[in-house]
Formats: C-alpha cells, structure tokens, sequence
C-alpha cells in the first residue's frame, strides 16, 4: 500500500514538473530544447503523410459507397470484427425491378423483351461494381487504414513519450542552473548541484535514446510512401478494368437493342417515318470513349533511349538512393540501397521518372526510390 502511494505522489510530481515546464516555455520564462532540422522535417512530412491519408481514404470510400448509413454500418461491423454482409448494388437492384416489370408485363412483347435485356445488363453492371469496390477495400482502403490504425498510432506514441523527455530534460537544467545560482550566492559547494547534474545526465541520456528511436520510426514513413504508391497502382488498375468491363457491357447491349428497333419499329409503321429516331449507334465513338488499358506503374515514353540522352548544361542533382530497384528493361537504371548518383530530368517526360547516371551507365529511375540532394 505504502509503495502504491509513494508510486502515485512521485507520478504526481512528474506531472506537475512537466507542466510546470511547458508552461513557462509557452510563456517564453524557460529554455526549450530544439530538435535539429533533420528531425523536423521528418515529422512535418510524418505529419503531412497521416493528414492527406486520412483525406484519401475518406474520400475513397465516399467514392466506393456514397451512402452514409451504409458507410456507418460497416463501420460498426468492421469495429465488432464482423464480417459485412454482402450488399446488393443499386444496379442489379434497377436490372432486378427490370426483369419483374417484365414478367408483369408480358416477356413476349417489345417493352418486356427490352426491358430484360437492359436488365440483364444493370446487373452485370452491378456485378463489375461490387468486384471493384471489394479488389479496392482489400487492395487500397485497408493498407491506408492499417498504416493509420497502426503504424501511425505508434509514431505519435513515441512522439509523446519524446516530448515528455524533453520537458524532462529542460527541468532538469532548469533546476541545475538555479542549483548553480544558489552555490555562487552563498560561496560553498552545494550537494544540490551534485544531484542536479546526476539528474541532467540521466535525463540526457533518456531524451537522446528515445529521440533515436522516434527518429527510426519517422524515417520509415519512406516506406509507408513506397506501399501505397504500389496500392495506387492496383487501385488504378481495377478502376481502369471495371470501367472497360462497363463500357464493353453497353457496347453487347447497344448492339442488341439495334438488332431489335426493326422489330419494334417497322418501315410499315403509320405516320411520318422521319418522326422514327435514327438506330443506335453500335460502334464505339473513338474520340469519347476510348479502349482502356491497364495502368502501368512503368513511365509511358517507350521511345526514350537514355544512352542517346545528353545532360543539361544545368539543373543537375545528386540524389541518394533509398532502396534497391531492379531495372525492368535497358532504358532503366537498376538501383543499389545508399549510392549516390546523379539525376536529371528532360522536358516531356513522366513526372515520376527522372534519368539518372552512374559513371558509364545510364537509364531512367523512379523519383520515389530517390532522396534528392541540396
């Protein structure tokens, strides 16, 4: 009981020392300990990654399910481990009230028979639409959440712990100089500053162990940039494949509904034949809308040659490489993890690609395995 009080009121004093600290350097009466400017930058871009995660997956998941009670719901599910129940998509809800109407209707005559075959089509809409907001959740959202949930929560633990260190520290040479102060005052040596400096020393050597260990962290944010950026890319992909698979099934559709407006509408027809809109169109538009095609994380200037690319007269940059990258073709550069190489960029070219040189060698690296130097 008597260690359980003695635990507490030291707790206590701790707290109110911290407090006391970070009040009086908000009041500019005490010295505060600065990080160097390594270190904070690390935590402004640590900062900046959390910030514009959360607003990507936010607005993704506005994107894969606009309706917010829904959103709510499986919110509520994934909190209680629950597996969420398979929602029907509002597609093959339209292509199932379709193919009822037409079995009210007659299924024999030209507005049933149509409205099966849209039908039909709205639900294999649906169907593309449920298949790509399930490969999104898995393959983008739940990275970005997991990074948010995890390893973000770490970060700003250790954070914490290394701003509490700090104040520590800064007390610590508070009370030292006041030690110090009260020795020259009274012209003996004061068994105080022997403890003050005690203090100080294990306070220093507690904020440089943590500051370390935050400092590892934070630097694993490169990391975190890499994983997403390949969770983009799929992301990307299965974007681009649902709205081909979208377009591919209108395409099926227009034809069959062309194939069918004679039968609906016959030449015989009474009235003005030119009141008889004009058959669908079943080829597809070239310039609205386009065959889609995967999305490649590779640049999509193939026609580069970098042995036939001279460096500019200036605007070039030493950059350092942060992890080792496998060239994919002969007009990329492989990569080794902490070389040092120099990087260039030409007008027209990827944004995300730069050409790099080492010695005799020569190809286009991407910028996110690289960390530009001043």
């Amino acid at each position: 009981m008597d260690f359980n009080v003695k635990k507490l009121a030291s707790d206590a004093g701790v707290f109110f020392t911290r407090a006391v600290q970070f009040t009086e350097e908000k009041l500019g009466q005490a010295e505060k300990t600065e990080l160097d400017a390594h270190f904070e930058n690390l935590l402004t871009r640590a900062d900046s990654t959390k910030n514009w995660t959360e607003k990507i997956l936010r607005q993704t998941e506005v994107l894969l399910q606009p309706n917010p009670s829904a959103r709510v719901e499986e919110f509520l599910y994934e909190k209680l481990d629950r597996k969420i129940p398979s929602r029907v998509t509002n597609g093959e809800l339209l292509g199932q009230y379709m193919t009822e109407a037409a079995n009210d209707f007659g299924p024999s005559g030209p507005y049933g028979q149509t409205l099966i075959k849209v039908g039909e089509t709205q639900k294999r809409l649906g169907i593309a639409e449920r298949d790509f907001i399930h490969s999104s959740s898995i393959n983008f959202l739940t990275p970005l959440r997991n990074f948010l949930e995890g390893d973000w929560r770490t970060i700003s633990k250790e954070r914490r712990i290394l701003q509490n260190r700090r104040l520590d520290l800064d007390a610590c040479k508070a009370r030292l100089k006041k030690a110090k102060a009260a020795e020259a005052k009274a012209a003996l040596w004061s068994d105080e500053v022997d403890k003050a400096e005690h203090e100080l020393r294990v306070a220093q050597t507690e904020f440089d162990r943590q500051a370390e260990v935050t400092r590892l962290l934070l630097e694993g944010i490169s990391s975190t940039h890499v994983n997403h950026l390949r969770c983009l890319h799929e992301f990307a992909e299965a974007q681009a494949t649902y709205y081909a698979q979208c377009y591919q099934y209108m395409v099926d559709l227009q034809k069959q509904l062309g194939s069918s407006r004679g039968e609906v509408f016959p030449s015989t027809f009474v009235g003005n034949a030119d009141a008889v809109p004009a058959p669908l169109n079943t080829s597809p538009p070239a310039a609205t809308l386009p065959l889609l095609q995967a999305v490649s994380p590779n640049p999509a200037d193939g026609t580069l040659n970098p042995a036939e690319v001279k460096p500019p007269a200036s605007g070039t940059r030493k950059a350092r490489v942060l992890y080792d990258y496998e060239a994919a073709d002969s007009t990329e550069l492989g990569l080794r993890a902490d070389e040092l190489i120099t990087v260039y960029s030409l007008p027209g070219m990827d944004p995300d690609w730069l050409i790099g040189e080492r010695g005799n060698q020569k190809g286009k690296v991407p910028v996110t395995y690289l960390e530009l130097l001043s």
